[in-house]
This record gives C-alpha cells, structure tokens and sequence, in this order.
C-alpha cells in the first residue's frame, strides 16, 4: 500500500495513529444493497436503471481494500461482498473497519447526514430509480422498497440509526468529541419557537450548551446559500424580519442568506469566547438531509437552494475570512475538491485558516496522489489536516485513512527520492499532517 521505497522512520510515521478531524456516524443497523449504494455515492441519488454505484474509483476501492477485512478476496463481487457484511452483521463490520482505519482519535458531526427524511424518504429512492438500476429480483427483497421510495421507517435515520460520537470511539478503540453543526441546532430550535425574538434567544442559547461540550462548531453553508454571502454580520431588524418568515413555514429549508448569516455569526462569537475552530464544508459532497430537499436524494452537490457547485469555492470566502482575521477563529476548510488549490492558497495567505482533502481521496482512489500532491504545492504543512469524511457506512472511513496514507506516502516518496526533502522532515511532516496539527487546533 505504501511505496515500498519510503525510508523507515516516514513509513512508520504514516503508519502512526491518525486524529480523523471530521466524520459522521455510521449506520448501527443492516442495510440493503439499495440502502448501501446511496450511502457510497456522494449524489445521494439511486445509480441510473442498469448500472451501479459499485462502478466508481469508490465502489472499486471498497472491494479491493475492505473485501479482505470481512475474510474476503480483493475484489469480490458487490453481491459476494455485500452478503458477506450481512452474514457478519452491521455491529462487526463497523468494529472491524473502524479499527483497521488506525484512527487514534474520532471528532464526529453528530447531526443527521442525508439518512434522515429529507434525504432518503420519499422521493429519494422510487421504483423506478430501482427497477434495473444494478439490482437483481434478489438484490432488493419485498419491503425494502415501497411505491413511494423506501418502506415506513426503512431508512428514517435520526440519530437513533446512527452511532454516536463515544459509540464511533469504542467501535474504532480510539477516543471521540463532538463537532456541532450550526443549522441542524437551528433546526430544531425553528419547529419549537412560536415568535421570533424566542427563537432567536433560544438558539443562542443551546448553541451555547452544545458548544460547551464540543471541540469544534462546522457549518454547511455551501449547500444552502453558497460561499459567496456577504460578510458582515446583518443588522438586527432584517434577522427579526427573517425569523418571522421563517418561523411562518419552518419545516422547509433553511436558504434565507441574512438568517444563515446570523447563525454563522453566532458561532463565531461563541467560538471565539470558548476557542473553538469552525468548520465550512466547501468544494464536493454531503447531503446533508436539513429536510424537505427537491429532487431525489436531498441536496447534493447543488444544496438545497440549488447553489452549484461553484459556489463552493472557498475562494468566494475570501472577504469572510479576511474579516475574521483579528477574532482569531480557526477557519477550516473541509474536503475542497475540486478547489483544493484555492483552500492552499487561504491556507497560505491567513494564518486562521486550515485545509484538509477529506472526501477527495477515498472518491479519487486510485488517483488520489495527485489531489494530494496539489495541496502540498502552496499550503503550509502546519496548515493540513487529516479527515476521513466517514458518513454513513464504516467502509468510508477505512477508505478515507487508506487512501490518505497512501497518498501522502507516494508525494513523501517522490519529495525524498528527488533530494527535496529529507528523511526526517518528511517524517516529522506526516506527523503533523496525520494527527499533531489537529491536537493543536482543537486542543485535544
């Protein structure tokens, strides 16, 4: 897996224990072949009739490196592959995967991901979206898939169906904290609140409690109004005004731009009054099921207000970011893809902001070094974190370590071999990178 030139002391350094900055639970139950293949694409869509999601650089990766940890060949069949995670049951393959990733220690987003609801209720799965799309008779059985998508309570995953934080910890043999996601407490302080200064009161104050017991606050802006908002904290009168539009239908969306643009002040006043980094998922990925999502599949790439994926940039946070400066908020910027090299650059130029290539290289594979490679151009190395990404299946997490140090080591390799680097720096790099700059961050 790793260049079999790489040095000793770089080797083992890959090989140490990883902090894994930002994950999801994963799913506690059995699932489907359907249920599985919408929680191995980042569309959050069902594959088009005749084809499957197991025909990605992902799908691929999982047959080849998760095969042999469930007793299996490298690149067994999806069905060989998935009938075997049944026999050994949801509760072994999570242990099993989660350990084998080398995490030391799991900083989890315990909001639901697109297995709510909104993400894969109706609408999110249709008969016809399963009809030949990959699947035999014998892959979806009588009530895995009803008219209307999934049957009753299939795949309405609340938090119930998901692990928590400590439960990732014990399943992995690592240690575990919280990140809080700013909108999903936003969420559910809008279906409670009947007037708009309740409203307002009340989430700053659970953000406040939840933030107490957190490492870090994250935010999913990107997908619901894009990362090209404008900066400045909006005045009080115009939140008012949009808290009663919201409070007037709160079960839709959350889009409005000067309400989002509250809640994200909001967590920037109490990161900076506990020490806490915000993260901004930017760039590809997450469906985040924030409920009541057009399409199938919930947001996607193009978010729930239909912001493309170009206004993910975190380019266009320049001018945020610049702001934030002199409050001192670590800025971290999740993921980045395919603007890897914009995120380098806001690594480079603030000295607030951190980058990482999280769901990149699992969803890359193969061609995972070269992603890697690009992000060590311009960002300082003090500046990089690892993450996983993992979201849903316990596959994604092996996946996301793997290829991470897979990655790193081919760009190690290449920088020691050419003389640029030596042994020892790129040993005390990979540290870094893997787990000391997050301990530093989120004072872990």
């Amino acid at each position: 897996m790793l260049p079999v030139d790489l040095p000793d002391t770089v080797r083992d350094a890959l090989l140490a224990p990883l902090v894994d900055h930002h994950c999801h639970g994963v799913r506690r139950d059995d699932l489907t072949r359907a249920q599985f293949e919408l929680l191995i694409h980042e569309g959050g869509s069902a594959a088009p009739p005749g084809t499957t999601h197991f025909d990605t650089p992902f799908g691929l990766a999982i047959r080849r490196w998760c095969a042999p940890l469930l007793d299996l060949e490298p690149h067994a069949p999806p069905a060989v592959y998935l009938a075997r995670r049944a026999e050994l049951g949801a509760a072994e393959v999570n242990r099993r995967l989660l350990a084998a990733a080398g995490v030391v220690a799991f900083l989890v987003d315990t909001a639901p991901t697109d297995l709510s609801a909104g993400g894969l209720s109706a609408g999110g799965l249709s008969t016809g979206g399963l009809s030949t799309g990959g699947l035999s008779a014998g892959d979806v059985s009588a009530g895995d898939v009803s008219a209307e998508g999934l049957s009753e309570g299939s795949v309405r995953a609340g938090d119930a169906e998901l692990l928590s934080a400590a439960e990732m910890g014990r399943h992995g043999g690592a240690a575990a904290d919280e990140l809080v996601r700013i909108e999903h407490i936003e969420r559910d302080v809008a279906m409670s609140a009947q007037i708009a200064v309740d409203y307002l009161d009340s989430f700053g104050e659970e953000l406040a409690a939840r933030a107490a017991k957190a490492v870090g606050l994250k935010t999913v802006m990107a997908a619901l109004c894009g990362l090209d908002f404008d900066p400045a904290r909006p005045s009080r009168g115009s939140v008012i005004a949009a808290a009663n539009r919201r409070l007037a239908d709160p079960k839709e969306p959350l889009t409005d731009p000067i309400l989002l643009r509250h809640l994200l002040w909001c967590a920037i006043d109490v990161a900076r009054d506990r020490g806490l980094p915000v993260q901004f998922h930017t760039g590809f990925g997450g469906t985040w099921g924030l409920g009541g999502a057009p399409g199938a599949g919930g947001p996607g790439l193009e978010g729930v207000s239909g912001a493309g994926l170009h206004r993910t940039d975190p380019a266009r946070l320049s001018r945020f970011v610049a702001g934030l400066q002199p409050a001192g908020v670590p800025v971290i910027l999740l993921h980045c893809y395919p603007f890897h090299r914009q995120a380098a650059y806001l690594a480079g130029r603030y000295p607030h902001v951190y980058v990482d290539v999280g769901l990149a290289l699992p969803h890359t594979a193969a061609a995972s070094a070269g992603v890697m490679d690009e992000l060590l151009e311009l960002a300082p190395f003090h500046k990089q974190l690892f993450s996983s990404g993992c979201r849903g299946v316990a596959e994604s997490c092996l996946l996301g370590a793997s290829y991470y140090r897979q990655a790193m080591g081919a760009a190690l390799a290449a920088r020691v071999g050419a003389g640029e680097w030596s042994a020892a720096d790129a040993a005390r790099i990979a540290h870094m990178i893997g787990s000391g700059n997050a301990r530093r961050i989120y004072r872990l």
